[in-house]
């Protein structure tokens, strides 16, 4: 917790940057109070939601794709290093009410007990960091329904055991902070709250989640980028989950290269979260980075502009 609220307190401090370095973040016409631009290339990190939105009338059509583990038991060689396994794949558009207001659709495979997943969005940036620092930090605002379509399964432990409808339902909500301490790092804090209707025999429905990323640039074209998430799960229904099914939880961590190619945002991406979509990820990651069970996976973003001139 330590680390998290010293996180914390360096975006709200408003003496980390010098005002020239700020300065050439954007175009200034004697306006200090510019809204500063472009914090982030895209919506996404890795794991994470930006603070980054899509203006109006414009649609982003994104696909992200998680391979198997490279390494450890399940990987190697055998299995061309996680190339011949597919453990999620999400396909989605977010389409742009206003500048500052967007809504997603989207279609994901699922990496958990629980597949065949379609989620509903809205994203809304509500702040955003002026240049001279009279607001320090940009906000915006997440959430998101995700429904099951799976077939209900006859286990009653099984998180996809299913009832009713409301059963097959998840929530997330979010709330994003993001700062661009120069034109060449930007970092966000993403603290988050997920509710599930039904989980496994034991597990909990309600979970909070911290997550911390930035971005790194190297070139006009290329950066790193990085994003960690921490989850505050109940000790006694964490040590229940590890001794009946024998799988540990992990936090997710993802590190990878951002590339634009001027009509693409492209990201290569390693992480150990094998799920994609927040509802799994934050509280079901049980792979480890230090027994090899971290995966490639890419993501590919398109723009389209479909403003009337």
């Amino acid at each position: 917790m330590r680390k998290t609220l010293f996180i914390l307190l360096c975006f709200t401090s408003t003496k980390l940057l010098a005002q020239e370095d700020l300065d050439k973040l954007v175009h200034i016409d004697g306006d200090k109070n510019e809204r500063v631009t472009a914090t982030f290339k895209s919506g996404n990190l890795i794991n994470l939601k930006t603070t980054e939105t899509i203006h109006r009338h414009e649609m982003d059509f994104r696909v992200d794709h998680r391979f198997g583990d490279i390494a450890g038991s399940a990987g190697g060689g055998k299995n061309f290093f996680g190339l011949d396994n597919s453990t999620d794949i999400r396909i989605g558009f977010d389409y742009g009410l206003l500048d500052n207001l967007n809504i997603g659709i989207a279609r994901a495979k699922g990496a958990t007990e629980v597949r065949q997943l379609f989620e509903g969005n809205v994203k809304y940036r509500f702040i955003e960091q002026t240049v001279d620092n009279n607001v320090p930090v940009s906000v915006a605002f997440f959430g998101s329904t995700t429904l099951s379509a799976m077939e209900a399964s006859p286990d009653k432990s099984s998180a996809a055991s299913f009832e009713d409808f409301n059963d097959r339902l998840s929530y997330v909500t979010q709330l994003i902070i993001a700062r661009k301490f120069s034109s060449n790092l930007s970092l966000v804090v993403v603290p988050t709250y997920l509710h599930r209707n039904y989980t496994a025999y034991n597990d909990q429905n309600d979970v909070f989640a911290v997550g911390i990323g930035g971005r790194a640039k190297v070139s006009n074209r290329i950066a790193l980028v990085a994003d960690y998430t921490l989850p505050f799960r109940k000790s006694s229904n964490k040590k229940y989950r590890e001794d009946v099914s024998g799988q540990r939880y992990y936090n997710a961590l993802g590190v990878g290269l951002e590339m634009d190619t001027g009509g693409h945002i492209f990201h290569l991406n390693f992480t150990n979260a094998t799920a994609i979509q927040e509802s799994q990820f934050i509280s079901e990651t049980n792979s480890s980075w230090g027994k090899g069970q971290f995966r490639w996976g890419f993501s590919i973003a398109r723009r389209f502009n479909f403003n009337k001139k």
